[in-house]
């Protein structure tokens, strides 16, 4: 008879995450060895409904106070770089979508500047236009999911179904003009896959029309309220320098004064042309970035005004044959335009080697694509630099510096002190 194996002791059993929370919290309990005597270790998610997401979080906490926390990530890896070694370029597209759920045009955008910097291709001032008044209700509908979940976590209700009803309306001009609600690809590499719906202008100018005075509405029902300012002021402060050396970007690091937006200082498809301001606050707390981001809408709506009545005519692609589908029609009355759609369906298009990495602005920051290309038709080696994973890094710094702000720490070591 095979020998009964013996069960893991709870030292054998690796669980990640928590390793690091109790070896800090052993810290904080040095004098006596065991931080279990003042403190616990909580598991937060990976499906936890304040998470949103499949993010895990291994907290400490003392009563209420978060004395240390360990992010745990990994939970959601689809394997897309991979996934896209195996694709033609123009093939790319629908898998950046799925990168950032919350603002797929910008991922859409981000690589389709990348392969067509290594193209060399001019892209019309239209499809310019398009992709900026995309871009930014793209924004707008992030932050509402932002504000929403947010303020639900709280216990305001109300603003989550506010919030959503607006996002509602941005899903639609979304899916009336690409199809889809979320996963949209609709920008291609050259131009935009198709010209928007003739009751796509009005929709929009409506939706901008109410947008600002919904933006009221939200501020009215938060910035007085006590819960609200109890809840952010003051909390997960975030210095400029920590926020420049964790790799922090976006409204975060604007809300710590650091006056950085690639739109305006390394602008891209022509945001040179748009007046807007960029948000900053000097405080670097939850309140300031819920300032940024709140002032960071009305923006959007100025400049997807200004795309909307500044929308020039003419082509919505480059004028480039055997990189971008021809029209349908041309193809039933042209042999060269059905041969040319043939072969970039079937075989793909080749772009010159070499290697570029471009970034944009996304809701939460700088979101940039890295291409390599070997001079092929398949992608050898993309990378996406996403936004979420230096954010998620930083959260245990920031919980640490409010905590000490607080000061939290303090009467913890006094405590201690007094009991040993």
């Amino acid at each position: 008879m095979a020998p009964v194996a013996t069960p893991p002791s709870a030292t054998d059993m690796v669980n990640p995450g928590v390793e690091d929370v109790i070896a800090e919290a052993l810290k904080h309990g040095k004098n006596s060895g065991n931080a279990s005597d003042h403190t616990m270790v909580l598991n937060m998610g990976p499906q936890h409904p304040s998470t949103h997401g499949v993010l895990r979080l291994v907290l400490e906490v003392d009563g209420e106070a978060v004395v240390s926390l360990a992010p745990d990530i990994g939970y959601l890896h689809t394997g897309i770089e991979k996934t896209c070694e195996a694709k033609f370029y123009q093939q790319v597209v629908p898998l950046t979508d799925r990168i950032d759920y919350l603002c797929p045009m910008t991922n859409n955008l981000a690589y389709c500047l990348a392969v067509e910097k290594l193209l060399e291709l001019e892209i019309p001032e239209r499809a310019q236009y398009l992709r900026v008044l995309l871009n930014e209700l793209t924004r707008i509908q992030s932050h509402l999911v932002w504000l929403g979940t947010h303020a639900m976590d709280i216990g305001a209700l109300t603003v989550f179904l506010y919030c959503f009803r607006e996002r509602e309306a941005l899903l639609r001009i979304f899916e009336g003009v690409a199809g889809q609600r979320m996963m949209t690809s609709y920008f291609r590499i050259g131009g935009v896959s198709m010209e928007p719906p003739l009751d796509f202008y009005q929709q929009v100018r409506d939706f901008l029309a109410d947008m600002p005075s919904k933006i009221d509405e939200y501020e009215g029902l938060l910035t007085g309220n006590p819960i609200w300012i109890g809840r952010l002021k003051g909390v997960g402060y975030l210095s400029p320098e920590d926020g420049i050396a964790l790799g922090v970007t976006g409204p975060p690091l604007r809300a710590s004064g650091v006056d950085w937006d690639l739109r305006r200082d390394m602008p891209y498809s022509g945001y040179e042309k748009f007046d807007f301001k960029v948000p900053i606050s000097q405080h670097g707390d939850v309140w300031a970035r819920y300032a940024v981001r709140m002032e960071e809408m009305r923006e959007s709506v100025k400049i997807a005004k200004q795309a909307l009545e500044g929308l020039p005519s003419g082509r919505i692609v480059a004028d480039a044959p055997k990189i971008i589908l021809p029209d349908r029609e041309q193809m039933k009355t042209q042999m060269e335009s059905l041969i040319h759609h043939f072969k970039i369906v079937t075989e793909g298009f080749g772009v010159p080697a070499g290697e570029v990495y471009q970034a944009v602005e996304s809701p939460r920051g700088e979101m940039g694509y890295y291409v390599v290309s070997d001079g092929s038709q398949a992608v050898p080696r993309p990378h996406a630099q996403s936004v979420l994973c230096n954010a998620a890094g930083a959260r245990d710094h920031v919980q640490r510096q409010a905590a000490c702000r607080r000061g939290r720490h303090h009467r913890f070591h006094r405590y201690r002190a007094r009991r040993d």
